[in-house]
């Protein structure tokens, strides 16, 4: 928990990088995904997979996928602290491998500071680069619920680029829910990782969509195994 909160500490909920400043994100030229997926049966083994995409073009520059053995145990809350260390160890590979292609920021299909300090918030603090949490499905946390008022919102999302706040009782903006695409009433649940403003993060991810998932998630499940 110490160490936890240590890390939390050294979060930035701002934008950082000039490339930010910019509406059409001039400047930025690449976008990383991460993910992890566990064989069936064993949670010990998993794949560690890592792409890069150019940016706007959104087109497979360098891609990482392997099987890793995972040694920490499964802890509620601590999920990071199991995950992270692996998907490390993909970003510098890349940064030896091809130094070049370091992506200016990271798409995460993990919690981050919705799930108080989840994946994509470790990950930006250690890799000190921009991260962004995107999510599927709704975390439940802060009074936060999948009720008929939060599916009334949802059906509220008319168009591709739509949103709404997700704001807890504590009255804090934990993230934003973005229907990403017109084709799918499904929304992403979009929030902060590291070195990124909200609306920041909720415009980057709308641009990477060609589908709902935007692709540097899409990309990078898409080279696992049983998922693609």
């Amino acid at each position: 928990r110490r160490e936890q909160a240590r890390l939390k500490a050294r979060v930035v909920q701002e934008d950082t990088e000039e490339w930010q400043k910019d509406p059409g994100f001039a400047g930025l030229r690449r976008v990383g995904g991460v993910d992890l997926s566990y064989s069936k049966g064993d949670e010990s083994s998993a794949c560690a997979s890592l792409v890069v995409l150019s940016y706007p073009g959104l087109e497979v520059l360098y891609e990482d996928c392997r099987m890793v053995a995972v040694g920490a145990p499964y802890v509620a809350g601590f999920l990071a602290f199991r995950e992270v260390p692996v998907l490390v160890e993909a970003v510098q590979r890349l940064e030896q491998e091809e130094p070049e292609l370091r992506p200016q920021v990271w798409c995460v299909s993990f919690g981050s500071l919705l799930a108080g300090f989840g994946v994509a918030c470790h990950l930006g603090v250690l890799t000190d680069l921009p991260c962004i949490g995107v999510a599927k499905n709704l975390l439940q946390v802060d009074g936060l619920v999948r009720d008929e008022l939060h599916r009334e919102q949802i059906r509220s999302l008319q168009k591709s680029g739509d949103t709404f706040p997700l704001t807890g009782t504590s009255g804090t903006a934990l993230g934003m829910v973005l229907r990403s695409s017109n084709n799918s009433s499904k929304p992403l649940y979009i929030s902060v990782g590291h070195r990124v403003s909200l609306d920041t993060a909720v415009s980057l991810v709308r641009s990477c969509c060609r589908y709902r998932i935007p692709e540097p998630i899409r990309q990078v499940r898409h080279r696992q195994p049983g998922r693609g």
